[in-house]
């Protein structure tokens, strides 16, 4: 297997290839990874108003849904990231999978006894198989090429995660929505049984893939066996700053796409599950294609300064689902979808920069960060059961905001002495 010198000190530009030719093929299979997880992720926002109806649930107790996945991403991060740094990017990508299996066959189990608890135990299990996926694999792509376009990669790559967060609603919406529509009473929890079932099989299969696979050893996996100690990672005010700003957006993603179908049902009372979940499509279809758009993008235009653009069409799209109503609202949650696409990746290749041995750790921080998918959500549904949905969407206005102040101030490497 190659070895591959990682370069610490590199600078953000534009232009320059993606990619070596010798790392396109390890960059396919991890890229194919990113595809899988929005799986896990996004079928969460079909799952919230199934499971609302199926347990008689507030809007409150239905977002525990997002608690009790984004809080596994949250306790596992740390521990994935030193585990990374004995066994490497490799062994952790089929350990991440294969606690991914374990979790999605919870559910089977969740459905025979008909109860809430037990499915908040398998996403919460299959989510700190994901968060090992994400300490694992978003480092690994910024460094599968030249270091001047690692969040152009890293961009490419989580685009085919956008592709999967597109399907994933469409296969939910055909295969739970309308099943539990024509469900018997009493049943409509079953039918999560074989879509869960399926993804069993495809992260083992996924998992034996990447275990026989020969991937690039990266040099840097080396020298984090010195163990850098945690204060180290102070010396890194920018990364501190990207921990906080992926927990705001995070927070704000993981809110407006678990609502989105309650919006549309508040602003136009009578909408079936179904018929709103065609906004949600329509959402997830912007966030998909704005990560392509902004990949190609960063060929010209810096990666902060787009951050910046995007966290401004952000505001003004919130302030439409806020204070307008009918198509102007409508039209503000699908473009937040659009807006939300480059924020995560690129938030999370600034923040890494300049970080040399302390890299997994630093990855592990910014992964914890996704924290913010289980605060942000309950504190939206609380906000609404107090008074209605769109108030709740002054949550994401804050969050945008800390957004734009780090993609144009808080990103700026400050090596402390």
């Amino acid at each position: 297997m190659a070895v591959t010198r990682i370069s610490s000190t590199s600078t953000p530009q534009t232009g320059g290839p993606l990619t070596e030719r010798r790392y396109v093929l390890p960059l396919i299979l991890i890229t194919s990874l990113f595809f899988l997880w929005a799986v896990g992720v996004n079928l969460n926002d079909i799952l919230i108003p199934h499971l609302k109806g199926a347990f008689h649930l507030t809007d409150f107790q239905s977002s525990f849904v997002q608690v009790a996945f984004f809080g596994g991403y949250f306790l596992a991060a740390w521990p994935a990231g030193r585990l990374m740094e004995k066994i490497g990017y490799q062994r952790g990508i089929v350990c991440g999978l294969l606690i991914c299996a374990v979790g999605a066959f919870l559910f089977i189990p969740a459905a025979s006894i008909h109860m809430y608890a037990v499915f908040l135990l398998g996403l919460f299990v299959m989510a700190c198989g994901q968060s090992f996926l994400e300490v694992s694999a978003n480092p690994y792509v910024t460094f599968l090429g030249p270091p001047q376009t690692s969040e152009q990669r890293l961009n490419v790559a989580q685009s085919f995660n956008a592709v999967g967060a597109v399907i994933t609603p469409i296969l939910g919406s055909v295969f739970i929505l309308s099943r539990a529509h024509a469900a018997a009473a009493g049943s409509e929890a079953e039918v999560v049984r074989v879509p869960y079932m399926v993804m069993v099989s495809i992260f083992l299969t996924m998992a034996l893939v990447i275990f026989t696979a020969k991937l690039p050893v990266l040099q840097e996996e080396k020298v984090e066996d010195e163990s850098p100690r945690f204060s180290g990672i102070l010396a890194f005010p920018h990364l501190l700053k990207g921990v906080a700003a992926q927990f705001f957006y995070i927070g704000a993603q993981v809110g407006v796409a678990s609502f989105v179908i309650r919006f549309v049902q508040h602003t136009h009372p009578g909408t079936l599950d179904t018929q709103a979940a065609n906004y949600l499509k329509l959402h997830l279809l912007g966030f998909m294609i704005g990560r392509f758009a902004g990949s190609a993008l960063m060929k010209k235009i810096q990666p902060a300064m787009m951050l910046a653009a995007f966290a401004v069409g952000s505001v003004i799209s919130v302030l439409l689902v806020i204070f307008s109503t009918g198509a102007s609202a409508l039209a503000g949650i699908v473009l937040l979808g659009f807006f939300h696409s480059i924020m995560f990746p690129t938030i999370f290749a600034l923040s890494i920069r300049h970080l040399g041995p302390y890299t997994k750790r630093g990855s592990s921080l910014v992964v914890m960060a996704i924290l913010g998918g289980a605060v942000f959500p309950a504190l939206m549904g609380r906000i609404s059961d107090a008074s209605n949905i769109q108030r709740a969407f002054f949550v994401p206005l804050v969050c945008y905001l800390f957004v734009l102040y780090f993609a144009t101030r808080g990103y700026r490497v400050k090596h402390a002495a």
